[in-house]
């Protein structure tokens, strides 16, 4: 459904973004973009100084910069601290799909009886809200998804379409899921009889927090014995896969690709690069910072910043490494037997 919402002149975006408006403030907006791409009725921003050669010539009818560019802008200015910030408030203000799905039911979608629905729900087409669900106030449930039995959203949560919640899964307020998300399937839990595996029952669940949002194809899976727990505020992208009782901590972030495995601890404020791995059972304490594509197999105590892998470099090089990290632990016992015969123990 196509949005109503008015478009703001930049009078109303300085008083919503709290800015200093150096100009005009009657020009409507219609949108954000870039310094190099934006037109006269588009707002654009200026938060990296690698771009700062694109304001003297940008056609924007406005600029979110620091006071510090401000002699530099052509055009009207909008003057804030942390002009990226301003940038990420304004882009949900401007946001075509904020208001686009109105309150109601629609007539293929399938809801229990025993389904607990809050003030001005939207359920899309063909979505499923199993018995024992409840919804709180202006929840979303896209097209296609499906929400389990005894799973409970807290209000303002959006799913995409064709999101999946099992059984029991709880999603705090304001949450964001994105579509072929999967929260609460079975953790990869199987004991070996010497011929076959034999499956674990999964009996825990899975608990987001508030403020969370789950990147598109992601899976959180549900515990094995007590709960999986994602804290407020967690960002989570696409591809991710979060085992069974894993706990992040609150105002994480964790970039596409990260797999982690059962029973890991990640602490608060925390991020994970793209690709990167952690191991089972480790724990990550608060403020640790792992640049992509790392594999973590011990657990990390002190907060900082750590890589593990090597970058980059010409097959021919690379070639040349791998045959010497091969030789290694020969040259190590090489050395320390020199160490040691010029020390006279030998």
């Amino acid at each position: 459904m196509k949005s109503t919402r008015t478009q703001p002149n930049l009078s109303d975006i300085a008083s919503r973004l709290g800015a200093r408006l150096h100009g005009d403030g009657s020009q409507r907006i219609v949108g954000l973009a870039t310094l190099k791409d934006a037109g006269p009725d588009q707002v654009s921003f200026l938060a990296n100084r690698a771009y700062l050669k694109d304001l003297p010539s940008t056609r924007a009818a406005a600029v979110l910069l620091h006071a510090d560019h401000l002699e530099a802008c052509p055009v009207p200015a909008l003057v804030l601290d942390n002009p990226y910030l301003g940038y990420a408030e304004l882009s949900r203000m401007l946001d075509p799909q904020a208001d686009a799905h109105q309150p109601g039911i629609h007539p293929s979608a399938v809801v229990a009886e025993d389904a607990s629905l809050g003030a001005d729900v939207s359920i899309g087409p063909n979505a499923v809200i199993e018995s024992g669900a409840r919804l709180g106030d202006r929840v979303v449930v896209g097209p296609g998804s499906v929400v389990g039995a005894d799973c409970e959203i807290g209000e303002d949560g959006f799913l995409h379409a064709n999101v999946t919640l099992y059984h029991g899964v709880v999603v705090g307020k304001r949450a964001i899921l994105h579509s072929g998300c999967v929260i609460g399937g079975d953790g990869f839990g199987f004991a070996h009889d010497g011929g076959g595996w034999r499956k674990i029952a999964q009996l825990g669940g899975a608990v987001l927090g508030d403020d969370v949002e789950v990147g598109s194809c992601s899976s959180i899976d549900r515990g094995a014995l007590g709960d999986t727990v994602i804290g407020n505020d967690v960002k989570i992208d696409s591809q991710v896969q979060i085992a069974h009782n894993v706990h992040i901590g609150d105002h994480s972030a964790l970039a596409g690709c990260v797999g982690i495995a059962g029973s890991t601890r990640v602490g608060r404020h925390c991020m994970l690069g793209g690709g990167v791995g952690l191991s089972g059972h480790l724990t990550i304490c608060d403020g640790v910072q792992v640049t992509g594509m790392s594999l973590v197999t011990n657990s990390i105590l002190e907060p900082g910043v750590y890589s593990s892998g090597t970058g980059a470099m010409e097959n021919s090089q690379w070639r040349r490494n791998a045959v010497r990290f091969k030789q290694l632990d020969s040259i190590a016992k090489r050395v320390n037997r020199l160490e040691k015969r010029g020390s006279g123990e030998a």
